[in-house]
């Protein structure tokens, strides 16, 4: 099996951008600055699920990813709403 070395270059520098958004998760002053930084290793997450189903050549990790970024979105929202009203519904 041959490497795309540029898809491995991709995968470490998303890694690289996940460790600093768990720097900032640690730092963040506020609790939004913690939720931000949540949302954006899960988009890094959908990003390199994308990533690794290219590398492999298996389409079906787009599905994954499409699925976990929804997830990803609608936890955020809810979320941001618990921490505004104090109440999901």
């Amino acid at each position: 099996m041959q490497f795309d070395w540029a898809a491995v270059a991709a995968g470490a520098v998303i890694l690289l951008g996940v460790c600093l958004v768990l720097i900032r998760a640690y730092r963040g002053p506020t609790s939004y600055d913690r939720i931000l930084s949540a949302n954006a290793i899960g988009t890094k997450t959908v990003i390199f699920i994308a990533l690794l189903g290219f590398m492999t050549r298996r389409p079906e990790f787009l599905d994954i990813a499409l699925l976990y970024g929804l997830l990803n979105f609608i936890t955020t929202i809810a979320i941001l709403k618990f921490i505004e009203y104090k109440r999901l519904g």
